[in-house]
């Protein structure tokens, strides 16, 4: 599990044959999960202060893998004794999204996305969303494409600011609105004793 609160910009040393290499002031043990750009990937290496990591066909199929360069957003998985002060992210990437618009406004920036239509259902207003890693709230959800709005300690802790039109960036639904989703699906036909007996796992 993550919280989408970005602990380092690390740098991409290369990406060939599916593996990722990167260099990180954080030094990952081996086996350890950590996002990258909000992919949780599995550490198969470490050596100084790099570290490889090794993303699957599924992975790749699903993510913006031609953002793997330059720079990218990490965060360690997060340890059972610490602060929840994003949101709850698993690093299971749902979608590809594409950035419609960046506009400034006085002191933070609206993003506009535009996601497929099959996801839409799990985007609601004022709900928590990641996009690339960073746990965000969303302020309006209107045809297939949301609006967030970036404060400029966001912007200063992230890649954002290098960010632009047409871009394509990771996204990660809410965990919650997919399970809820999941269970009130007519076929399931989910009983409040199936609620009770998830709700108890968390």
């Amino acid at each position: 599990m993550f919280t989408g609160l970005i602990r380092e910009i690390a740098k991409v040393v290369s990406y060939k044959d599916s593996i990722l290499v990167i260099q990180a002031k954080h030094k990952p043990k081996l086996g350890d999960s950590i996002a990258i750009n909000g992919v949780c990937l599995t550490v198969i290496e470490t050596k100084d202060d790099i570290f490889s990591v090794e993303l699957s066909a599924e992975t790749r199929g699903i993510m913006a893998y031609e953002n793997l360069k330059d720079q990218v957003h990490m965060e360690p998985a997060m340890k059972l004794n610490d602060r929840l002060e994003g949101h709850i992210v698993q690093g299971h990437i749902d979608c590809v999204g594409e950035i419609v618009s960046i506009n400034k406004n006085e002191n933070a920036v609206d993003l506009t996305v535009r996601i497929s239509k099959e996801f839409e259902k799990f985007i609601i207003p004022k709900g928590s969303i990641a996009v690339d890693g960073v746990s965000l709230t969303i302020n309006e959800v209107k045809d297939e494409i949301f609006r967030l709005t970036i404060i400029s300690h966001t912007i200063k802790e992230t890649l954002f600011s290098d960010y632009s039109k047409g871009r394509r960036v990771n996204i990660e639904t809410d965990m919650f609105a997919r399970y809820i989703y999941h269970m009130f699906k007519k076929e399931h036909k989910t009983s409040w004793e199936d609620i009770d007996k998830i709700m108890a796992i968390y």
